[in-house]
């Protein structure tokens, strides 16, 4: 009773470390209650020290950018794991839980339509939306279904029984290989692709990018997000799955759930060479006494087992999104960037959305992106909600956060 417990983020994760021991006195008193001695003495101790992975100065900026929004970013060292930013938007005054928080503001926070209190790099579920395309040109050249030069055409649109699967872009993009379906992000595209590989060879290999799955991060409750299959939607729904749903899921949508964490791992894992890190946010642990209790030490989850010819052509194609395509928004010209738009899409609008209601129809705006293209050293993950095409809402906000980095790397080496 009366301790102060940790109730989120490393607070929660690491409440054991941050606690300490508690002291005890044991003493004889008098009738009066006055000492008369003492028995047994137990000194307190203070908790550890916990030293973050989290850069203030890339964390500051991180939440400046999205200030006035509702999203999420998102930005790990792809070679480690390691999380450098961690921005949920909007947020809170962490300050006022350090003393009785008043009814008035404790109502303010849990009647808050945008939902403060949630932190949506772990627990925002959303479709990927078009940054899955990542996954699915993985997926189609790995399993053989496509290769750098496959083509299909698109005119706007793909006809699969009575139903047209619409491209974002009316009039279509003619006929394109991988390279420029990335670049111009063509959905009619991977809708071929995602037919050609069927639902449970997609499903393979979203989980081989970590998705569907917690990604092992010790903060507060993560949520798993959703990987659809033949399998799943039969012990969910108790339906075969049909070939109409594919296309839908292989641009991003249809019961597609993932979270901003485990998409700066996909990201991550493609620039990488194919190493799916577990991310972590503390550097060390360090006792009251100054001794190291733990060390950071990289720790590989899993490893996508895809070829480095399949990684480089799509990293290749990233580039093009950022400097030919979609993703121009994000563009750095002292480092090349490789990047993925998307936009999620969140119901078809009707009569639903207009009026004061069309903000909470609009698309959620993705960008996932990571730089140098080679040798990555930063890969972030950005969602605004409602934000949206992701090369207009998104892009811009990872663009001021890479930039930042690489600024303060540059200022940090001149200082040594």
């Amino acid at each position: 009773m009366g301790d102060d417990v940790g109730k989120c983020g490393v607070e929660f994760g690491y409440n054991d470390a941050l606690t300490g021991q508690r002291g005890a006195r044991q003493v004889e008193v008098d009738a009066h209650g006055r000492e008369l001695r003492v028995i047994q003495n137990t000194p307190s101790s203070p908790g550890a020290n916990i030293y973050l992975t989290i850069d203030w100065r890339l964390q500051a900026r991180a939440e400046a950018v999205l200030k006035g929004k509702v999203g999420a970013l998102v930005a790990m060292d792809p070679q480690t794991g390691k999380i450098l930013a961690m921005a949920s938007s909007p947020s809170y005054d962490q300050n006022m839980f350090s003393r009785t928080v008043s009814p008035q503001y404790w109502k303010e926070l849990i009647t808050n339509k945008d939902h403060p209190l949630e932190n949506r790099v772990l627990k925002g579920q959303y479709p990927p939306g078009s940054t899955f395309k990542i996954v699915m040109s993985v997926a189609g050249l790995e399993e053989g279904v496509i290769n750098q030069g496959t083509s299909f055409t698109c005119r706007g649109a793909m006809r699969l029984g009575n139903h047209d699967f619409r491209c974002h872009a009316s009039r279509g993009h003619g006929t394109a290989a991988l390279y420029r379906a990335m670049t111009q992000s063509c959905d009619v595209y991977y809708y071929n692709v995602g037919l050609k590989l069927g639902v449970d060879r997609i499903a393979k290999w979203s989980r081989k990018f970590g998705l569907g799955a917690p990604t092992g991060l010790v903060l507060d409750s993560e949520k798993s997000g959703l990987v659809p299959s033949t399998e799943w939607k039969k012990k969910r729904f108790n339906k075969p799955w049909f070939e109409g749903e594919t296309p839908s899921v292989s641009i991003g949508q249809g019961y597609n759930l993932t979270t901003p964490l485990q998409m700066v791992r996909v990201a991550g894992a493609l620039s990488n060479g194919g190493i799916i890190y577990v991310p972590t946010v503390v550097e060390k642990i360090v006792n009251p006494d100054g001794e190291v209790a733990y060390e950071f030490q990289p720790k590989i989850a899993s490893r996508l087992d895809a070829s480095p010819k399949s990684l480089e052509i799509v990293r290749n194609a990233c580039w093009g999104v950022v400097y030919e395509g979609t993703g121009k928004a994000a563009r750095l010209w002292s480092v090349d960037v490789g990047g993925k738009t998307g936009t999620s899409q969140v119901v078809s609008l009707g009569k639903e959305g207009k009026g004061k209601n069309k903000r909470k129809t609009e698309d959620h705006a993705w960008f996932v992106s990571f730089a140098p293209v080679e040798n990555s050293q930063i890969a972030i993950a950005v969602i605004i909600e409602h934000g949206g095409h992701g090369g207009t809402a998104a892009a811009p906000v990872a663009r001021e956060v890479m930039r930042e980095f690489f600024e303060l790397k540059q200022k940090d080496a001149a200082k040594m």
